[in-house]
């Protein structure tokens, strides 16, 4: 496998653990709520870590793009 390959598969993986992430986050906020303080601060659960995982994946899915054509985020 190239590395161009590798990466396209890598940021493949990467969105459709975030399509699965948010649709467990609107399940979740279907059956139980969701409130400013349980999206900013909970700290156990589904939401514990939900928006630093989510963030960390967005920003390596950017990076791939920027990788696989060649250019930069700066």
């Amino acid at each position: 496998m190239s590395d161009i390959a590798a990466l396209k598969k890598e940021k493949q993986e990467l969105i459709d653990k975030m399509l699965d992430m948010q649709k467990q986050f609107i399940d979740y906020e279907h059956a139980h709520g969701v409130t400013g303080k349980d999206y900013w601060a909970s700290d156990e659960g589904l939401l514990a870590n939900y928006r630093h995982e989510y963030a960390e994946m967005a920003t390596r899915v950017v990076d791939i793009a920027h990788e696989i054509v060649g250019s930069s985020r700066n």
